[in-house]
């Protein structure tokens, strides 16, 4: 959303810095992405008088213009077909260094010296368009700095409208968001020689008439409100230079003054209007309808529109007019001829304009803002102060007030809000009367009820609802940065953590500590195989299609690490992957992936010569680690290529090998692992009190014969010593030829929860389980 600063300051009656008015919209919530100055570059540029034009005599697309810039006649080729003999416009000298850093100099074209250039608003900064040259309509002699001719003295912001705030796509919302920080009242400026405004428009249910023109909802759904005024006798022409400074400092190119005050409502109130010519509305009528099966229109752009029972239309007594809230239609268009204007000021569905602009491939200004939400109840101010507008730089008159068609006004919005529970969200203390000021600041009705504050919604308001949402508007006025910074005491919440957040949580941490980085790659791919999902409106070839697996995205970013000749490379990725499925929708599965490839450990001074390489034993350890954590339950098997997961039913649910990669010469083999991840939270945290009684310990040495490992012994001891045996461990190994195997002693700790342990009761232990040794595996106590 462009701002102009200039017109803010008119807004708010007093002088705006643009350093600081951007600085607290950001702290509001409405960052700002750039400061421009609208006059920046156009210095040197000035008005110039094109005496005479001549076709060039060596290019058909040429022109040669013979250009009077107030103190010599020069001539200047040109390629636009807007320039005629007698016409102001844009000229920069040679020598003048335009917006983007071009300096102009005298050169030839087609055998012709060129002195300068004749510029267009895009050459200028002044607006997107680039096939014409910047026609000015000032009495302004040749010579005249274009800035002073033009008033485009100004400041414009960047500023960056986020979806659920359609009130700041005006600039009076804008306007209203700085005056609630600065404690300023929002009044709207004079219109220059404008007439008194008209009545309060004329409410009707569905259908009523204006001035001769019958004005009908039969899309009641599609059009909850339609407004309409008639002006005769306009005269169409150029706005004046206030009005065409105020559109092109926003960007918006001038196009004749009915049209520009339209604009000029839209960027000011945020609230699109359009202007029919009246005399090519047949049969006198205006109908807001669905379109009818294989209705076409031409619209302004001059396209073919093939239109569907789900757009709601303007039609008048023929046939359709205009798309309703997208684009007007070209056969009712405002012409230099026109002398009768219908003005229309509606609020269209939004849900209702998303899918017809999606469904015809066009956008508008209109459409951008009646799809997120215009003021419904803000409607009569609107077409009073265009209506207003129009009479001042158009004439004609209004004979009858305004028709408002509404079959079902809405009930104005409240919110019952809780002072306490303010404070308490916010944690600090905050006063009823803090409250009460900071929220009418910013246009909401506050009205004491008991121990509680009746808050109006304003219609420009559609994201606040609930009380909470009131709660983040004192904040942001009051600023984030107010609120103190230490933890406050809280109450834990006994709502579970989600299972499948805890293994993601879990799969981080565990593969951090194995010194793997996390990285985040597109889900959108180039790649199209048979169950690939495609998607309907890609940005661009190459992410046409969402991804089937991670280790994609991860071997492209090996590949980038290597094109910096970064060797060592450590990443892991857990996201989601698609697939077509059965249904409409398609197939999503959560899955873990990782990548290694170089030195095992950083590099080190201590380090006796160049660390190892990663090899497939690395990657196996890496591989079962992940499945212990966060696989399915299955198992790990060798295959041709690496290593395969596979689960309970023996289908294959992950794999770990060698990747192909285009890796330089001096790269290490890439390796890596991709597997899916069982959302259920397998190894929930659990919690064992610390012993309150006093073990009983024993030391044992053990013979284990040849074949028996000291795994399964253990295991054997375990089992035998039940509820008892509290904890084992290995603390020394010997091997010689007088025992005829091994010797394996191990720490035995015993102990009894409620109880103090006796001594016969371990010793009564140990000898079962020395028992059970000698009889499934022969092993035997070492005697000393």
């Amino acid at each position: 959303m462009n701002v102009s600063v200039n017109w803010i300051s008119d807004l708010l009656g007093r002088e705006i810095d643009p350093q600081d008015a951007a600085q607290r919209l950001t702290m509001l919530g409405a960052a700002v992405e750039s400061i421009d100055a609208v006059s920046e570059g156009l210095d040197d540029v000035i008005v110039a008088l094109v005496a005479r034009v001549e076709k060039h005599p060596n290019a058909d697309r040429l022109i040669l213009c013979h250009v009077n810039d107030g103190n010599a006649v020069v001539e200047v080729v040109c390629g636009a077909r807007n320039v005629t003999a007698g016409g102001k416009y844009a000229y920069a000298p040679v020598g003048t260094e335009l917006p983007g850093g071009v300096k102009l100099s005298a050169r030839k074209i087609r055998g012709i010296k060129s002195n300068g250039m004749l510029c267009s608003p895009s050459e200028l900064g002044l607006g997107a368009d680039h096939e014409g040259i910047l026609e000015l309509r000032t009495d302004a002699a040749p010579g005249t700095p274009l800035t002073e001719a033009m008033q485009v003295t100004d400041t414009r912001l960047d500023v960056e409208v986020t979806a659920n705030r359609p009130d700041l796509l005006g600039h009076k919302g804008i306007a209203r968001e700085l005056g609630a920080v600065y404690g300023a009242a929002v009044k709207l400026p004079a219109i220059p020689e404008a007439p008194p405004e008209s009545a309060a428009p004329r409410h009707v249910a569905t259908r009523g008439t204006v001035d001769g023109v019958e004005v009908t909802i039969e899309d009641v759904e599609g059009c909850p409100r339609y407004m309409a005024a008639v002006l005769r006798g306009v005269k169409i022409g150029p706005s004046p230079t206030w009005l065409e400074a105020r559109l092109r400092a926003v960007g918006a190119r001038p196009i004749n003054n009915v049209v520009d005050a339209t604009n000029y409502i839209l960027y000011e109130l945020n609230q699109p209007l359009h202007a029919f010519d009246l005399n090519r509305l047949r049969g006198g009528k205006v109908i807001i309808r669905r379109a009818l099966p294989g209705e076409h229109l031409v619209t302004l752009d001059g396209e073919k529109r093939e239109l569907t029972p789900e757009m709601t239309m303007i039609c008048d007594a023929e046939g359709a007019t205009a798309v309703a809230g997208v684009m007007g239609g070209a056969a009712s268009e405002v012409v230099d001829e026109t002398t009768d204007i219908l003005l229309e000021c509606a609020y269209f569905d939004r849900r209702r304009i998303r899918a017809t602009r999606q469904a015809l491939k066009m956008s508008s200004e209109a459409s951008y803002r009646f799809e997120r939400g215009t003021d419904i109840e803000a409607m009569p101010d609107s077409i009073r102060r265009a209506v207003a507008l129009i009479r001042a730089v158009a004439g004609g008159k209004e004979r009858e007030p305004p028709l408002d068609v509404y079959p079902k006004p809405f009930r104005t919005r409240s919110v019952f809000l809780r002072p306490e529970r303010a404070e308490h969200l916010l944690g600090t203390p905050i006063s009823r009367e803090e409250i009460e000021r900071l929220l009418v600041r910013l246009g909401f009705a506050v009205a004491p009820k008991g121990d509680r504050l009746h808050v109006q919604i304003p219609g420009w308001r559609p994201d606040v609802s609930r009380e909470v949402d009131l709660i983040e508007e004192i904040a942001r006025l009051k600023g984030y940065d107010a609120f103190p910074v230490e933890l406050r005491p809280f109450r834990t919440s006994a709502v579970p953590d989600d299972p499948a957040e805890t293994v993601k949580a879990r799969v981080r941490r565990v593969m951090t500590s194995m010194g793997l980085n996390e990285a985040r790659s597109l889900s959108l791919t180039g790649s199209a195989a048979s169950d690939a999902v495609r998607v309907l409106n890609p940005l661009s070839a190459e992410e046409s299609f969402l991804r089937r697996d991670l280790l994609g995205g991860l071997v492209r970013s090996a590949e980038r690490n290597w094109a910096t000749r970064e060797r060592n490379i450590r990443l892991f990725e857990i996201g989601r992957v698609f697939r077509t499925g059965e249904g409409p929708l398609p197939e999503e599965t959560l899955k873990l992936a990782a990548v290694i490839s170089g030195a095992r450990t950083p590099p080190h001074w201590s380090n006796a010569g160049k660390p190892p390489d990663y090899d497939l034993w690395d990657l196996k350890a890496m591989f079962e680690e992940a499945v212990r954590v966060a696989g399915p339950a299955g198992a790990i098997m060798e295959s041709e290529d690496g290593w395969v997961l596979k689960d309970q039913t023996g289908e294959p649910c992950g794999w770990a090998g060698v990747l192909s990669a285009d890796a330089p010469a001096w790269a290490a083999a890439l390796l890596g692992f991709e597997m899916d991840v069982d959302v259920r939270d397998r190894l929930p945290a659990t919690y064992n009190p610390l012993a309150t009684t006093p073990p009983v310990e024993r030391d044992v040495a053990l013979v284990l014969p040849e074949g028996v490992s000291a795994m399964a012994v253990e295991a054997a001891m375990r089992q035998t010593g039940g509820s008892l045996l509290a904890d084992l461990r290995i603390f020394d190994e010997y091997r010689g030829r007088e025992l005829g195997g091994r010797s394996v002693a191990w720490r035995l700790v015993f102990r009894a929860p409620d109880r103090t342990l006796r001594d016969e009761e371990a010793d009564a232990a140990l000898t079962r389980m020395l028992t059970v040794l000698k009889e499934q595996f022969g092993v035997e106590r070492r005697q000393a």
